[in-house]
């Protein structure tokens, strides 16, 4: 195994974007591609770790960018700042992430007939968003991620399949967004699972950010049963 890594800029409203890109240089042609979208403080380093374990399991990662080269929050209240506008504006949202799709179907060591995307937190509700427009790639995957709809995709129908990591006693995605989640996407006849950790607040991959009291909590048996559930996720829609 040989992972090897570069960045790549491309563009979308005239802001200059940059991703991280991973895989393994021993393998032989294209491969499935699996974008990561990172949680509102940025393309970080913990999402181009995800990049790189993804290349580790034989695809190619990549650590999309959804603020701008360079861009990262150093605390709260500058990712609520980062993060507020493509709250506001879901088709913004979308319409980046489709140009971070776009960037990676055209990387010579993708397959681009074979992406999926995860997404972590923010993250999470940003790849739901992309398989909500109705998007061409095989699936999703969303660890603790928001679940708010969008309001701009009812009545479309969701081709990715759909995979939910998500704990359960997370304060900032209860019980009933998980149900109001299911129906939506049955709504929009998708392919959809959705997993439920007890014990499991919101943030659970991540050792960085326990905060009891923010509700952002490490859980290490959910941030390895999720991983699993990923990678036999990722194994069947991307075969």
């Amino acid at each position: 195994m040989s992972i090897r890594t570069r960045n790549i800029e491309y563009f979308h409203d005239g802001i200059c974007l940059e991703g991280l890109l991973a895989w393994d240089d021993e393998l032989d042609g294209p491969r499935p591609g699996v974008m990561v979208s990172h949680a509102w403080v940025g393309r970080d380093e913990l999402a181009c770790n995800k990049a790189r374990a993804l290349a580790e399991l034989g695809y190619v990662g990549f650590a999309l960018d959804l603020y701008g080269k360079g861009v990262l929050g150093s605390n709260p209240t500058e990712n609520t700042q980062l993060m507020t506008p493509f709250m506001e504006d879901r088709t913004l949202l979308q319409n980046r992430m489709s140009t971070a799709l776009a960037s990676l179907r055209q990387q010579p060591e993708v397959d681009p007939d074979r992406i999926a995307a995860i997404g972590f937190c923010f993250g999470g509700l940003c790849v739901l968003d992309l398989a909500r427009t109705g998007a061409d790639l095989r699936g999703v995957v969303s660890f603790h991620g928001l679940l708010i709809p969008p309001g701009n995709t009812e009545g479309r129908r969701i081709q990715a399949k759909v995979l939910v990591l998500h704990g359960y006693d997370d304060p900032m995605v209860p019980p009933e967004q998980v149900l109001e989640l299911a129906g939506e996407l049955s709504r929009a006849e998708a392919d959809w699972q959705i997993h439920a950790y007890g014990g499991t607040m919101h943030a659970f991959t991540n050792p960085l950010v326990n905060d009891p009291a923010f509700g952002t909590v490490y859980q290490e048996t959910a941030d390895r049963r999720s991983w699993q559930s990923m990678g036999n996720f990722l194994a069947e829609v991307l075969n």
